[in-house]
């Protein structure tokens, strides 16, 4: 006599168990766990925190540049972002990135180009996504919220090339922290018109029409295919709202082990 085959939803759950013991975070946020391990994750997310504060906080006024992951370099979309990341580091801003390949490699390597700083915090995931080889300071982070947090903390503006979920994700909180004045003004970048068209039209024929949203929160970004009119709308918001360029550079401290 065979053994019989187990239930289906054994078979549902090994896979499961393995994500998660591969995949820490996804027992994190499968709802109430014991006082002890949210305790930890916790105490693991504060760390996190303060680590990329450290790190990041003498990189100097970053402009983020978002897109995606899977464009190679003989792709128009990574031209034009190298030359972004170029023009950025050309105006003293330094090229902040997700620190992954594709675009986010692109603008890094921009910066590289003119001897600009560039910066990346890359997230860890289960597919290994790798820092690219262009940056001054390459952070790991775990938790994407965390990460987040370090590219509109230290930014003065977002520039957005075309990419996927994880580049709409990071345009749409951009819009809702300005929308709900979470922060203020911060220049708001679309490159590529023809990319973006079928979502503009979107917002505006849909949601402006629904009154999900407001006509004027479509003014919360320009859309443009030029770099130069791109970097030239962020330098003039943060002259204007974040004397950039006349503020004095944070000073370490030898007792805080700042070097």
């Amino acid at each position: 006599m065979t053994n019989a085959a187990p239930p289906d939803h054994e078979h549902r759950e090994a896979p499961a168990a393995a994500r998660t013991s591969k995949v820490p975070e996804l027992k994190f946020l499968e709802g109430p766990q014991s006082r002890w391990f949210e305790l930890m994750r916790a105490i693991r997310i504060f760390f996190e925190l303060i680590r990329g504060f450290r790190h990041l906080h003498f990189v100097g006024p970053c402009v983020t540049v978002f897109g995606s992951a899977r464009f190679k370099e003989d792709h128009p979309w990574y031209a034009l972002a190298r030359t972004v990341g170029s023009q950025l580091a050309s105006h003293g801003f330094t090229v902040m990135t997700g620190g992954g390949p594709g675009i986010m490699e692109a603008a890094n390597r921009g910066a590289k180009d003119v001897g600009g700083r560039s910066i990346g915090c890359n997230i860890k995931l289960p597919m290994e996504q790798r820092p690219n080889p262009y940056l001054d300071v390459s952070l790991d982070f775990r938790y994407f919220f965390v990460r987040k947090v370090m590219l509109v903390k230290y930014s003065y503006g977002f520039i957005v090339m075309p990419g996927g979920f994880g580049t709409m994700d990071e345009l749409f909180e951009m819009l809702t922290l300005i929308q709900t004045d979470k922060i203020f003004d911060f220049p708001v970048v679309l490159m590529g018109r023809d990319y973006w068209a079928p979502m503009l039209s979107f917002l505006r024929e849909r949601m402006v029409t629904e009154r999900t949203i407001d006509a004027s929160d479509l003014d919360r970004f320009i859309v443009t295919d030029d770099p130069a009119e791109a970097v030239e709308h962020v330098k003039v918001i943060a002259l204007k709202h974040f004397r950039f360029g006349y503020t004095a550079p944070a000073k370490k401290r030898w007792y805080l082990f700042e070097r």
